[in-house]
Parts: structure tokens; C-alpha cells; sequence
């Protein structure tokens, strides 16, 4: 029998640490979506957010056959409907799949399948990129953890949740790309990045402080070593004018190619994408023959001012922002109360503790970044990037959407650099370092955020979205929908979803182009009797509809018309019942 070798210098099984921090991403990204969700969206098209709904009647209505450049929504303030400003480049993809899917599964599955899968697989396109710069960066350890923080960061979880089928996970990953080719450095990276830029405004435009932040990094780079970084701003330059003109061709009714559009890529913008090439190709002429920073720091300085002139010149009317016009009416009762909009102090002040699985991570990965920045151009591009997103944050939570696709790739660099450094350092800043990392996974912040809900409920003023939620399933609509189409006054939340899950048109859904429908809404749910009869002839409106769980805002100090009515306290004779159970009550208008 051959010799055996003892059983003590077998050496034991081990795990490497890239398979274990595998292993955790596989486990976070299987994790991301509760299954309930999935099939929630699946069969019954249940998503997120309104905008969710509203972009998925866009696409439905592109796949049954409306026109590439017709984006009115013509069941959206009827007759005429409403123009939306959004982008053919996030209906396309679903769009496709869901003609793919239609001749195997049906319309309605397909759309299922579309509004469920297609932000897991942009989730997918986002860790590319992530895992791609970040192991260009900081090696492959740094960029799969990177992959694990990003399936535990709320920021990041929320806009690639099932049914998030919006425009901000493909914003995220789009300025994520942009801020890796600007860290890359050289002609390539630049002209992808231009093109990136431009995509990002072609998209929406959330990504404009991030672009003008790369364009500053990169001039401000060439003002100081001159034709080494000539390179990278001549492409960016290249990049963006090129495509941005394109973009906008290609998705833009050409009747409308000279209409200002402050709250899209149009006229404005095109005029600062192109005029930055032209800056860009200036100064690399220029580069050739200037001697010194003062020289190169007068040429931007001259060039730029002539392009910010001519903006505030030619486009005045952008410089007061996408929502000029607006009544202090609409602006109180529905702009100020949307989350988007809703300030961190208007967080604290409701006792919104969900706030803190979103806030703190941002401002540490800010932090951190920033006392690196001038250890390595990674660090400084990751800082410049993070900064425009806490400060608009903090002023409206949607600020903070775009930013969030950064905070992996700092913590991973940051808990690695810790886990490197570990064995050198003092112990108590061991565990500073420790619980600074700890403090980079927004996951960890869900405790307090718990624990504050729950030990101080009294805080809490805001309005219960979960109430709000229960009128906008398919379930609460049935009713509705089964009644002959017809326009229907609704609360403004409630739009979306009327439009997805039955064929009426609605007077008001949360769009800043729609003030007088949204005006129109307020006014008459919110006002008199006399207030409700008016809208109600003016715009033709065949049905009242309301939310038990959320009425208008009373503009009287009575208690509206509508909201007694949704209690039983009042009637009218112009008004029918219907006899309809569940969150959503229903009125016939009768002559």
C-alpha cells in the first residue's frame, strides 16, 4: 500500500480574495430586486415613480406606431396634447426589446418583461464601465469591490430598480464614462468623452454641470502645462461639437430645429457645444506658439468670456433656468412638494430619515476624494465630479442622482488603499480609517435612518407615499379603465398612470410644460364648487377621479369641493358616482 501523507500537511482549502469579492457582487447584484417587485412589474407594470409610467406610455405609444419625431403626448392635455422634452435615446432600447419580445410573448408581456429587465441590464452596461475604470485605475482587487459597493449603494440601487425605466440610470452610467475618460487623459479618451458629453445632453440635461466641469478640468490643464494636455482638449472639444449637432438631428422633428428649448438639447446648447470646439481648436493653435501659462490663461480667458457673452445675449431667456413661467400657484402647491425637487432641509424638517441612506455616503466620498486630490489625477477628476453633485443635493435631491455613480469607485479605492495600509497604521487610526469606510456603504446608513423612524415617528410631517402608491396600481385603475375613454381631472401624481393603464386622457400629469393643465388641476380639486364646475367645462372633462389617500391641497380655508365630495360630505346633481370599490373614487360629469 503507498505511503499516505499525514493528514496535518494537507495544506487546507482557501478562497483567494477576488473570488470571495465575487462572490459578494454576484450576491448583491441577485439581491438588488426583491422578486415580489420583479413580478409586480412583470405582470402588472407597477413601477417606482411617475416618470417611470409616463416614459413607459412614450414608448408604448412609439411601438404602436407614433411618429420618431412626434414626442407630444396627445392623450396629455387634451386636445392639443403636451411636447415632452424627453429623449428618443432611452425609448429606443426599450422600444426594440419590446418589438423583439411582442411576436413571442405578446404586447402586454413584452412590455412587462421591458419595464422589469431593461434597467437590470443597464446595470449591467453601468458595472462595465465601473469595474473597466476602476481597474484601469487602482487595479482589479479595487474595481470588483467597486462592483460590491455599488449593488449596496441606495443612490445607485434605486435608479436601476425594476420598473425604473426613466432617463437617470442611463445619465449615471453616461457621466460615470465621462469621468473615466477624463482621469485616462490623451486624444482617444478626449473624443470619447466629447461624445459622451454630448450623449449626456442628448439624454438630459442633469449631466450640464458635470460637462462643464470636465471642460473646466481640461482647459484648466492646458492653461498650466500647456501642449502635453493639448491632446485630451482637443479631442473632448472634437467630441462633443461633432456629435452633440448629430445627436440633436437625430432625434429632433426638423420643423423644430430652430426652437429654443431651455429644458433640452437645442439652439442654446448646440451653441455652446459647438462654440466650445471651437475654443478647444483655438487653443490648441495657439499652444504651438505660446511660451507661458500667463499667455495660454489670457487666450481661454478672452475666448471664453466672448462664448458666455454670446449665450447671455443670444439666450437669455435659458439663464433663468427650465421652469420660467411658472405660477406661484404651481410653484407651491406642486413643484416645491415633488421629492425631486425637495431640499435637505426640507428632509430634516419632515423627518424624513430615508434621507440618510443617501446624503452622508455622497458627502464622505466628497470628502475623501478631495483630500486625495493632489495625489493623482484620478482623485482631483472624482472630486471636481462629486462637488456640483452635493451642492445641488443639497439645494434639490435630484442633484444628487448623477454624483451617486461615483461613490463606488472612491470607497473602493479608499477601503483599499485602508487594507493595504492597515498593517502600518497606529491603532486608533485604524479604526478611524475603518469606520470612515464603513461609513462609504450607504447600506449601513439604513440602520439609523430604521432606528429614527423608529424611536421618533412624531418627526415625521411628510405625506405618506405608500397611501399615495395604492391609486396608481393597474388594480386601483380597473375600474376606471373599463369605463368608456373619455378626459379625466385627476389629482397631478395620479396622470402617469392613467395614462399607462387605461385609454382616457388627463387635464394634469407632474410636468413643468404643462402649467395650466397642472393649474387647471389644482384650481378645481383643490377650490369651490364653483372653482370644479369651471375647469370642468372649460376643458371638457367627462371624469372626476380622486386619491383617498392623498385629496388636493385645500386653497380655501374650507375643506375643497372634491375632497367633502371623496368623503360623502357633499354632492352635486352635475355629478355621478360610479359604483367603484377601492383607493379611486370616480364621478361621471353629466350635462
Amino acid at each position: 500500500m503507498p505511503d499516505q501523507a499525514p493528514l496535518a500537511s494537507v495544506p487546507a482549502a482557501r478562497i483567494q480574495p477576488t473570488t470571495l469579492l465575487w462572490l459578494f457582487a454576484c450576491f448583491g447584484l441577485a439581491t438588488m430586486n426583491a422578486p415580489a417587485d420583479v413580478a409586480a412589474t412583470l405582470h402588472h407594470l407597477q413601477v417606482p415613480d411617475p416618470d417611470d409610467a409616463m416614459r413607459l406610455a412614450q414608448v408604448r405609444d412609439l411601438v404602436n406606431g407614433q411618429g420618431w419625431y412626434d414626442l407630444v403626448q396627445h392623450r396629455f392635455g387634451p386636445p392639443s396634447g403636451i411636447l415632452s422634452h424627453w429623449s428618443r435615446l432611452v425609448d429606443a432600447p426599450m422600444a426594440g426589446l419590446i418589438l423583439l419580445l411582442a411576436p413571442l410573448f405578446g404586447h402586454p408581456i413584452a412590455m412587462g418583461i421591458a419595464a422589469a429587465f431593461w434597467p437590470m441590464l443597464l446595470f449591467c452596461v453601468y458595472g462595465v464601465v465601473l469595474y473597466g475604470g476602476t481597474r484601469r485605475t487602482f487595479g482589479t482587487r479595487a474595481a470588483i469591490l467597486a462592483l460590491v459597493i455599488a449593488t449596496q449603494t441606495v443612490g445607485i440601487a434605486v435608479q436601476f430598480a425594476a420598473g425604473r425605466v426613466d432617463h437617470h440610470g442611463l445619465q449615471l452610467t453616461i457621466v460615470l464614462g465621462l469621468a473615466f475618460t477624463i482621469m485616462q487623459g490623451g486624444f482617444r479618451a478626449g473624443l470619447a468623452g466629447g461624445a459622451l458629453a454630448a450623449a449626456s445632453l442628448a439624454v438630459g440635461l442633469e449631466g450640464l454641470p458635470y460637462i462643464a466641469v470636465a471642460a473646466l478640468l481640461l482647459t484648466g490643464d492646458w492653461v498650466l502645462r500647456g501642449r502635453p494636455a493639448s491632446a485630451t482638449l482637443t479631442g473632448f472639444g472634437l467630441g462633443l461639437g461633432l456629435a452633440a449637432p448629430l445627436l440633436f438631428a437625430g432625434q429632433t422633428d426638423p420643423g423644430r430645429w430652430g426652437a429654443t428649448a431651455c429644458d433640452a438639447l437645442s439652439p442654446p446648447w448646440l451653441y455652446l457645444a459647438c462654440g466650445g470646439c471651437g475654443l478647444t481648436l483655438a487653443c490648441a493653435g495657439w499652444g504651438r506658439r505660446s511660451r507661458g501659462k500667463v499667455d495660454r490663461l489670457a487666450v481661454v480667458a478672452i475666448l471664453g468670456a466672448a462664448l458666455v457673452a454670446g449665450f447671455a445675449s443670444f439666450f437669455s431667456i435659458c439663464l433663468a433656468g427650465p421652469f420660467t413661467g411658472m405660477s406661484d400657484l404651481v410653484r407651491e402647491h406642486w413643484l416645491l412638494k415633488v421629492n425631486e425637487m425637495t431640499s435637505a432641509r426640507t428632509f430634516i424638517a419632515r423627518g424624513q430619515w430615508e434621507a440618510l441612506a443617501f446624503y452622508p455616503v455622497l458627502l464622505i466620498a466628497t470628502l475623501v476624494a478631495s483630500r486625495f486630490a493632489l495625489r493623482g489625477r484620478p482623485w482631483l477628476v472624482a472630486a471636481a465630479f462629486l462637488w456640483p453633485g452635493l451642492i445641488l443635493g443639497l439645494v434639490e435631491f435630484r442633484g444628487i442622482y448623477v454624483a451617486s455613480g461615483l461613490v463606488p469607485f472612491v470607497a473602493a479605492a479608499f477601503i483599499e488603499r485602508v487594507l493595504a495600509h492597515a498593517a502600518q497604521r497606529p491603532s486608533r487610526r485604524r479604526w478611524g480609517e475603518a469606520a470612515l469606510a464603513a461609513g462609504l456603504v450607504s447600506t449601513i446608513w439604513i440602520a439609523p435612518a430604521a432606528l429614527g423612524e423608529a424611536l421618533f415617528p412624531w418627526t415625521r410631517t411628510a405625506a405618506d407615499p405608500q397611501k399615495a402608491k395604492a391609486c396608481l396600481t393597474d388594480d386601483a385603475l380597473q375600474g376606471l379603465a373599463s369605463l368608456p375613454p373619455g378626459a379625466v381631472l385627476a389629482p397631478v401624481f395620479m396622470g402617469p398612470a392613467i395614462l399607462l393603464h387605461t385609454a382616457h386622457s388627463v387635464i394634469a400629469a407632474p410636468y413643468h410644460r404643462a402649467v395650466p393643465e397642472i393649474a387647471a388641476s389644482l384650481e378645481g380639486l383643490g377650490g369651490t364648487e364653483a372653482d370644479l364646475r369651471r375647469v370642468l367645462t372649460q376643458r371638457h372633462v367627462a371624469y372626476v377621479v380622486s386619491c383617498r389617500a392623498r385629496p388636493a391641497d385645500d386653497l380655501q380655508p374650507e375643506t375643497a369641493f372634491a375632497t367633502r365630495l371623496a368623503q360623502g360630505t357633499a354632492s352635486a346633481d352635475w355629478l355621478r358616482p360610479e359604483p367603484l370599490q377601492g383607493a379611486v373614487k370616480v364621478w361621471r360629469v353629466t350635462p
